[in-house]
């Protein structure tokens, strides 16, 4: 588990701002959202299907849901690709929680350019704040970024009513990362704040 731990630190050296006070995202914090994901979002492919994923860790951790992967079976294992920048990388499948729907892969040792992370305050919640995704692209118009307001769902998740695939990341306005889609559902997604990955990580990398 040794490449989840530069991953760990990275996470927890980051500032823990909290969300009261975001107001509804502006047509600047959508393209600023969309420029980050067209540099940071990845596609996973492991032996079960393929998702999109975001790179989180800038020596190649990638965060996706379980959905390539499967559980726990796969990890240790070279079982994953992580296609970037036009190339088809091998992956290590380094995390898997079935309960929790979410999976790290890494990628081979390199310099990746890794989305800005935004975890929650002890006690805050992610209910009620605005949060942009970017809705697939269709035969009917481009990947778009859209913004909504997080519902309740049991704990530790929060439901978003975006029509986003499992593995997709989840933005602030100011374009940092705060949350990964873990299940599709007809309502829009179910996602699963930083915070939890950062308690899943450092159980992961513990002796």
């Amino acid at each position: 588990m040794s490449r989840l731990l530069p991953l760990l630190l990275c996470l927890a050296c980051l500032p823990h701002p909290a969300l009261a006070g975001e107001g509804r995202p502006s047509r600047a914090d959508l393209q600023r959202v969309m420029e980050q994901h067209a540099r940071s979002v990845v596609r996973v492919r492991g032996p079960k299907q393929a998702s999109p994923g975001v790179i989180v860790g800038a020596a190649g951790q990638v965060l996706t849901s379980t959905e390539p992967v499967g559980g726990e079976a796969f990890v240790g294992l070279n079982a994953a690709t992580v296609e970037h920048d036009g190339k088809a990388l091998p992956a290590r499948v380094v995390l898997a929680n079935a309960a929790l729907k979410v999976a790290v892969v890494a990628a081979p040792d390199g310099t990746y350019p890794a989305a800005p992370v935004k975890l929650l305050k002890e006690g805050d919640s992610l209910r009620g704040r605005w949060v942009v995704g970017v809705l697939p692209a269709t035969k009917a118009q481009p990947a778009r970024p859209v913004s909504a307001q997080v519902g309740s769902a049991p704990a530790p998740f929060f439901d978003v009513p975006l029509a986003l695939p499992a593995g997709s990341p989840v933005f602030d306005s100011d374009g940092r990362l705060v949350a990964v889609v873990v299940q599709r559902h007809r309502r829009g997604c179910r996602v699963l704040p930083l915070t939890e990955v950062k308690v899943q990580l450092a159980s992961a990398d513990a002796p």
